[in-house]
């Protein structure tokens, strides 16, 4: 599927497949793609070329009212002089359903979102949160085979958004219809979807369920955007065994699971900050462990986060979860001398033509 904007290829042949009964993430920056993606599922946008096929049946040229598909938005759109009962029925009247089916689906819908004590109340006497169930209450009940969802939790403060986080999975797994959620959370697609296409300029970078592409990232662009990652660059100097050793150009020498990499390659080391171990006190035995000076330490309240300068050159951040009741941690003092160390098997190898 390919949608272009003059000179501007927003979605450039995009291939997806999402199954049914999936939650669905569309991940990316501003601009990525992910938008117009959502728009040319739910019809506001016509491709270029290419098909939409939902449930085995090309809309691409329907307009968006004869496609099996509700849309729900940041900003809910509800109508302010109606009541919540009368909002969510709203659809259904659109399309003449006779009155008492109407009543019934209307409970129906505001029961699964838990608002029905709330049916008679209009939008502004709502929170955030339950004008967003309100718009998701009003998008199920017309029973769509898709639910698209354009980074609707982005109106709400943090405490709240995660709390929707979790009644909107839930709510998905209840009612079995596939959602295809457009954010640029991070931490939201990884805490609720089952699959997640990680997009960039147009393009469908890598496409899998979350952990394999947190733990697996097939480019150092999707390393980077799905979490925090310190980056190493060098160049493979050893492979045996299923291990490399990688030298920087600080002549810093990193073992690394991998395989298939011959000897003078040029590639990316990633590792993640919470993978790595730092040690105060003597030096631990084994491989990958430096001496490293603590320049910086910040409390995130469940873990403490340090940049460190090895005596090898490179700064790198550590992410050390805070076990302590009283938080005390004798690495916290900046200026203080520790030993960082991580695993050959927590170290990913990029290949640098993989690190755009």
């Amino acid at each position: 599927m390919t949608k272009s904007y003059g000179p501007v290829r927003a979605v450039d042949s995009i291939d997806l497949r999402v199954p049914h009964g999936q939650f669905y993430a569309l991940l990316g920056p501003s601009g990525c793609g992910k938008t117009t993606t959502l728009r040319l599922i739910a019809g506001f946008e016509k491709p270029d070329a290419g098909q939409v096929m939902i449930g085995g049946r090309d809309v691409a040229a329907l307009p968006p009212y004869r496609r099996d598909v509700n849309t729900v938005f940041q900003h809910y759109a509800l109508f302010p002089h109606m009541t919540v009962a009368e909002n969510v029925a709203f659809g259904l009247e659109q399309r003449h359903v006779p009155a008492p089916d109407i009543t019934r689906r209307v409970a129906e819908a505001l029961d699964m979102v838990r608002l029905g004590e709330l049916a008679r109340r209009r939008p502004a006497e709502l929170s955030g949160g339950q004008q967003q169930r309100v718009a998701l209450a009003r998008a199920l009940v017309n029973r769509p085979t898709v639910l698209l969802l354009d980074e609707p939790l982005g109106a709400l403060d943090q405490k709240l958004r995660k709390e929707m986080q979790i009644e909107l999975k839930d709510l998905q797994h209840q009612v079995g219809i596939t959602f295809v959620f457009v954010t640029h959370d991070q931490e939201e697609a990884l805490t609720m979807a089952d699959r997640i296409a990680v997009m960039q300029d147009g393009h469908v970078l890598q496409e899998g369920e979350p952990r394999q592409i947190y733990e697996h990232p097939a480019t150092r662009f999707v390393a980077d955007f799905i979490g925090l990652t310190n980056f190493l660059e060098g160049e493979v100097v050893e492979s045996r065994d299923g291990v490399v050793l990688v030298k920087t150009p600080e002549a810093l020498e990193v073992w690394c699971a991998g395989a298939g990499l011959a000897k003078g390659s040029s590639v990316t080391v990633a590792v993640r900050p919470e993978k790595i171990e730092i040690h105060p006190g003597a030096r631990p035995a084994g491989v990958n462990c430096w001496r490293a000076r603590v320049l910086a330490g910040t409390f995130l309240g469940e873990q403490t986060e340090y940049r460190v300068r090895l005596d090898a050159g490179p700064e790198v951040m550590v992410r050390r979860q805070n076990l302590a009741l009283n938080g005390a941690n004798p690495a916290a003092a900046p200026g203080a001398f520790v030993y960082v160390t991580w695993t050959p098997d927590v170290s990913l190898v990029l290949p640098r033509s993989a690190t755009n």
